[in-house]
């Protein structure tokens, strides 16, 4: 496990059982990647290739017609697919997003819940790796799918 990876899960290891430890390490994680706090994130689980985070139903989240807007389920989705493959990253390598890919498959209506799973490959050089985030409403109907295109490739040395 990277570095990264490390700090990662060990402070939501720490946070998440403490009462408010959730909104903690989703407002921690916001300051440092400042554009996921847009939709107001509540990490619900994380552990290396697997991580889930809602959103609430909130008028900021929605667009003109009521339903929860097409970007605001973007971004939680990228944002389960980076905490989900992050966690889980080998120690000496990073990752970037290249391309986010989403279907849009139902109105999108109060809280929603983006999940991700992945199994992460060995990394030896640059290589792109595809990352599914389904996005959840409140009866578990998939509302959204995104396939996140990380880069991911070896941290270059100090000395390189």
């Amino acid at each position: 496990m990277s570095s990264t990876a490390a700090r990662l899960v060990s402070l939501w290891r720490t946070l998440h059982p403490l009462p408010g430890g959730r909104w903690l390490f989703a407002r921690l994680f916001s300051r440092a990647v400042p554009y996921s706090a847009s939709t107001s994130p509540t990490v619900l689980r994380l552990e290396p290739g697997h991580a889930e985070v809602s959103i609430p139903d909130r008028r900021a989240n929605r667009q003109h017609l009521g339903s929860v807007h097409a970007i605001a389920l973007m971004n939680v989705a990228e944002m389960a697919s980076g905490l989900a493959m992050t966690a889980g990253l080998p120690d000496g390598v990073r990752g970037i997003v290249r391309e986010i890919r989403m279907a849009y498959l139902k109105k999108a209506r109060g809280t929603i819940t983006a999940v991700s799973r992945v199994q992460i490959p060995t990394v030896t050089g640059d290589t792109d790796f595809d990352v599914t985030a389904d996005c959840l409403d409140a009866s578990g109907a998939v509302v959204a799918r995104a396939t996140v295109r990380w880069r991911l490739g070896l941290t270059p040395t100090k000395a390189s």
